[in-house]
């Protein structure tokens, strides 16, 4: 198998681009690829402060690292979510990358900072880990991006990560969701602070060969609370297409981005957002639904924050 551009030994094969590319000439295509998704999507410029959600996997860290090596403004901000040995290791794998490239790093601790971690907030108010997690980690993100002024949330999901979204979406017919998925959803004006997704046009595996010829170390284990998740079935779907037509997931995002969510995209004067009592941030209600999920759990395991 020989590199398409200098035709010596390939490190890598994109059957999705008829394809294969030695270590130096696929980085270069990974850059590009990143680089094009952003300018496509109007996603940020280089006078933008990002901020970019790490958790410490191959996503997230690949992100960071093409950003830091474009120059742009960035900040790391790792939520440690309590989970055992899975989230000490990711803590560890975010805190050493951030160190080795003297970049700055936040790191927002769930139990100290709202009182318990992912596992005893699921067992509180009986509801599936991801789901809480999901919330909490949207909403921190959007907090503290506003409280600190970035002017963008960047985010590491891959083109897996989003297919899984949308074909869940679409089986549900989750309208609001649909309308609402995208690589680049602007700010409201308000305290909804722009986030973007770099890398939703690259699949996980070449993200994965992004960290390893680049030599970042990254968190390989899963969370062990994705065990038996409705996204990993639909994964697993998904790649078995995939397989047998490649190019699937890029053509089944794209045409929803080209096609379809046009239709489906809710105008802003359709919610009427309005400050939560609690936080502040933007809501539909007079409580948003992570303080009134956090505020439950609170009440019910007898936990006062200060």
């Amino acid at each position: 198998m020989k590199c398409k551009k200098c035709k010596s030994t390939a490190a890598i094969e994109l059957k999705r681009h008829n394809a294969a590319f030695c270590r130096s000439h696929y980085l270069d295509f990974f850059d590009h690829q990143v680089e094009r998704a952003i300018r496509r999507q109007a996603m940020f410029s280089i006078q933008d402060k990002i901020l970019v959600g790490v958790s410490g996997g191959k996503d997230s860290l690949s992100l960071w690292d093409y950003l830091l090596r474009k120059g742009y403004t960035t900040t790391g901000l790792h939520i440690h979510l309590g989970i055992g040995d899975y989230s000490s290791n990711s803590y560890a794998a975010t805190t050493e990358f951030a160190e080795q490239r003297k970049a700055k790093l936040i790191t927002v601790n769930l139990e100290e900072s709202y009182g318990m971690t992912i596992p005893l907030l699921s067992n509180t108010i009986r509801r599936v880990p991801c789901s809480g997690c999901g919330l909490s980690k949207r909403y921190i993100l959007n907090k503290e991006a506003y409280d600190r002024k970035f002017s963008v949330v960047a985010m590491g999901h891959n083109m897996d990560d989003e297919a899984a979204t949308l074909l869940g979406n679409v089986l549900r017919w989750q309208v609001s969701s649909l309308a609402r998925q995208s690589p680049a959803l602007p700010s409201n004006g308000n305290n909804l602070i722009s986030r973007v997704k770099p890398l939703y046009t690259m699949t996980e595996r070449e993200v994965a060969a992004n960290a390893i010829l680049r030599g970042i170390n990254y968190v390989e284990e899963d969370c062990p609370n994705s065990v038996g998740a409705s996204s990993i079935l639909y994964k697993e779907a998904l790649d078995s297409i995939e397989l047998r037509s490649p190019g699937t997931k890029h053509n089944f995002i794209s045409s929803f981005l080209e096609n379809v969510r046009p239709l489906m995209e809710v105008s802003q004067e359709d919610f009427e957002l309005r400050e939560c009592d609690n936080c502040g941030q933007s809501t539909t209600s007079r409580t948003c639904s992570f303080c009134r999920m956090w505020d439950q759990a609170r009440e019910k395991a007898n936990i006062t924050i200060k």
